[in-house]
């Protein structure tokens, strides 16, 4: 294969290099200086250089690894993420070459479909999925199980319900549930094996907000998910869950030699979360007002996400500062959690976006799941998930244009009965959703709705769909 060297002939490539001249090099880096830049993914403005040094990087490594118990020598895992993010060159090239593990790149069409025959092959020992992944993989195994015979039905709902119980089990010192024995032998072994998943120690989400739905869709099926938390800014994590540490929708607790406050609490507890440590940045390139906004004077930085700690110092992601929807009348509405809640309500929508700030009202723009094609760009026609559910409601479509065109009356009655529901738990009438629409096709990285990790990019969908929104508001 061109550009591809055993490790016998990569050595040789410095051969005619002396050690003199190795020396000076070596000698001529410090631990302070700048390593590699990080370029924030642009989902709240515009993209900003991040200077990690040599010092964050191999600190963060160091700590990160030992604190989910990484195994020296013994860990494999799959690069998928672009090497531009701070989660793949974190885990796939720092804490690889820490903890002597070996990296196996997937195909460039991971996120379009291959990733989950490159976890077939390699089985990972750990494996860092974002929300989007699992989501997916979500998606296609509640494809299969609906094809499945009454008796497969039957045994994998029991099943789920013991995996279910084990939450507890990671919340305490109470013992694994009766049963669990038969159901891992029967169902959690088969699955964990399908999806390449048999020798992973740990599974981990992070880069971007997870529905309890999912979580706990995995965790029926014994692949309980520990959620990270942090930034290119953090040099990566800065919460970590794991085994001995888990709460569901926690992204568990600080990294060992680092230190979170929260700034400015409210009555509830919630305050801006705030990092301390040594995998705190230098600062941004070339914008010394840009890293005087995140670093205050005593070394604090400031994420602009909004948590919580619980009694046990579990860290509660509630909502994103520039996120917040402040309505006409004044009031904050963290859109996520009410995003999060009709995806889960009604399961043939793909991505919801909430709409409103500074209006009297919000609205929401919807996308249906659909297929994506191989060039990563969704496509008109509707998953298996997506047809499956329209069957249920007695409609007989293959297409989001058939369902657009039609004004499907069951599909937009049952969407409107979510919403109805979502609603139905708001604090106040102002987080309620007053109007939504459906658009023609489905968010992606290649439309550039979607940044890298298949995190929402609200401007640019704000920006896109101008059009739409302002309809909500007759403008």
């Amino acid at each position: 294969l061109p550009n591809v060297y055993t490790w016998a002939e990569f050595m040789k490539f410095g051969a005619s290099v002396p050690d003199s001249e190795l020396d000076v090099l070596i000698d001529s880096q410090k631990a302070n200086e700048c390593c590699t830049l990080i370029y924030t993914s642009g989902t709240t403005g515009n993209p900003k250089g991040v200077m990690l040094s040599h010092d964050n990087i191999t600190w963060t490594a160091s700590a990160a690894g030992r604190m989910i118990n990484l195994k020296m020598a013994e860990e494999e895992l799959v690069s998928y993420l672009p090497l531009s993010h701070v989660a793949a060159q974190v885990q796939d090239m720092w804490i690889c070459m820490r903890f002597a593990g070996i990296t196996s790149f997937a195909e460039p069409d991971a996120l379009k479909g291959s990733l989950a025959n490159t976890l077939r092959d390699v089985r990972p020992t750990s494996f860092l999925g974002v929300p989007r992944v699992w989501e997916k993989m979500q998606e296609a195994m509640k494809a299969v199980g609906a094809k499945s015979s009454v008796t497969k039905k039957k045994i994998s709902d029991w099943a789920k319900g013991i995996g279910l119980q084990l939450i507890l089990f990671l919340y305490s010192d109470s013992s694994v549930p009766w049963g669990f024995t038969l159901a891992n032998a029967l169902v959690y072994k088969n699955v964990r094996k399908a999806l390449g998943l048999d020798r992973c120690r740990s599974c981990f989400t992070g880069a971007a907000p997870i529905t309890k739905d999912t979580l706990e869709y995995f965790m029926s099926l014994y692949i309980p998910i520990f959620e990270l938390y942090g930034m290119s800014e953090s040099t990566g994590p800065h919460t970590v869950s794991w085994a001995e540490g888990y709460r569901i929708m926690s992204c568990g607790k600080v990294l060992t030699g680092c230190k979170t406050k929260l700034d400015k609490p409210d009555t509830d507890g919630i305050g801006e979360i705030c990092f301390w440590g040594r995998h705190v940045f230098m600062g941004y390139l070339n914008m010394p007002e840009k890293t005087e906004e995140a670093l205050d004077t005593d070394g604090w930085l400031h994420s602009g996400d909004l948590g919580k700690h619980d009694e046990d110092d579990f860290l509660f992601i509630t909502g994103r500062i520039k996120e917040l929807i402040i309505t006409a009348g004044g009031e904050n509405v963290p859109p996520v959690p009410i995003e999060d809640a009709l995806k889960e309500e009604v399961s043939i929508i793909s991505n919801a976006m909430l709409v409103g700030d500074k209006k009297k009202f919000l609205s929401m723009l919807l996308t249906l799941k659909c297929n994506i094609d191989d060039n990563g760009d969704a496509t008109d026609e509707l998953t298996p998930l997506a047809v499956d559910y329209c069957q249920q409601h007695g409609v007989i479509a293959s297409k989001v244009s058939e369902i657009i065109n039609k004004k499907e009356p069951a599909i937009y009655k049952a969407i409107q009965e979510g919403i109805d529901r979502v609603n139905a738990k708001a604090t106040s009438n102002a987080q309620r959703i007053q109007k939504w629409t459906i658009l023609q096709r489905d968010f992606s990285i290649s439309s550039g709705e979607l940044g890298p990790t298949m995190k929402l990019k609200r401007p640019v969908v704000s920006k896109m769909y101008e059009e739409d929104i302002n309809k909500f508001y007759g403008e």
